[in-house]
């Protein structure tokens, strides 16, 4: 009974503070600049913490350093996911007044699927043992990928069977019609090109949840503390966008620390029932992996590439 108060609790405060982000502090589109976008994050970053806290007082340390590190790793998976926005809004030349709304809303949806992947997941692994291995060949089988893969910087709405389902489903505008993902012409309702932008945003979460979920079934079976690291990452991802927008062909290196995570999470899974890594231990190797990529990131730069030429822009 306990534990159902604080998922109610939990949920009906993250609600809250999402109604005061989309109807109070960004009522209005505007252009997110690199000063509030650091302070939101810092926002969201001090309130992770402070949750952190607050679990270590309730649930004690053990759980407090599941949810750091599960939080960490999540955090930092999620940079992936902003190369990839960068390149979706790129493609599609949305107006940067509207990339707070589109952003805003595919987390939303983000949110609910991954809190159905993770319940799901949790109870898989309690009924059935031996998918913990299956999650950690997973894991090692993606990390290596992932580092041998190579990001052409490219695109292929064409070839991503939820826009190609909505496309055919729905009549579409050209414009997008002051921000709106929907509009009424002459009594009939039309998708505005922003509605496929978001499609794009939510259907690549959905891959990329593919890998953020498992590893952070590695670090904890808990529910709770899984949903709420993941909550609490996704919530900032927004601020973290564009405070790193620019900056993002920086950090090249992260990849393959990212990769080398997974690998380590996944063979964690592996040897569960041989050898138990403490969370310590777990925590400060996630941790080394990727001060060492940023920091070599930093020390030696990659030269500029460019990006694909884009289509038409998304017309305001």
């Amino acid at each position: 009974m306990e534990d159902l108060i604080f998922w109610v609790l939990f949920n009906a405060f993250i609600l809250l503070l999402l109604g005061l982000d989309l109807f109070v502090f960004h009522r209005k589109s505007h252009e997110v600049k690199i000063k509030e976008a650091l302070l939101w994050s810092a926002f969201w970053i001090a309130l992770s913490l402070a949750f952190n806290l607050l679990v270590y007082y309730w649930k004690g340390p053990a759980p407090a350093l599941e949810f750091l590190t599960a939080y960490l790793i999540e955090k930092s998976l999620s940079v992936d996911n902003l190369f990839v926005f960068i390149l979706i809004f790129s493609y599609f030349k949305v107006p940067t007044q509207y990339q707070h709304k589109i952003l805003f809303w595919g987390i939303i949806g983000a949110l609910v699927l991954r809190g159905i992947f993770i319940l799901v997941g949790v109870a898989l692994i309690a009924k059935f043992h031996f998918i913990i291995y299956l999650l950690g060949a997973f894991l090692v089988y993606t990390g290596i990928k992932m580092a041998f893969s190579k990001d052409d910087g490219e695109l292929h709405p064409e070839q991503n069977p939820f826009i190609v389902w909505v496309s055919q489903k729905l009549p579409f505008t050209k414009t997008a019609t002051g921000g709106k993902f929907f509009t009424r012409i002459e009594g009939k309702l039309y998708a505005t090109p922003l509605f496929l932008v978001l499609i794009m945003v939510e259907s690549t979460d959905v891959v990329f949840a593919a890998d953020s979920i498992p590893a952070i079934l590695a670090i904890s079976k808990d529910p709770f503390i899984v949903y709420t690291s993941n909550v609490f990452a996704l919530l900032g991802l927004r601020a973290l966008y564009f405070a790193l927008a620019g900056i993002m062909q920086l950090f090249h290196y992260l990849h393959y620390g990212l990769s080398l995570i997974l690998v380590f999470i996944g063979a964690k899974l592996l040897l569960s029932d041989l050898y138990h890594i403490d969370m310590r231990y777990a925590l400060g190797v996630v941790g080394s992996i990727l001060a060492i990529s940023i920091i070599a990131s930093l020390l030696f730069p990659k030269k500029e590439s460019k990006l694909p030429p884009p289509p038409d822009p998304v017309s305001p």
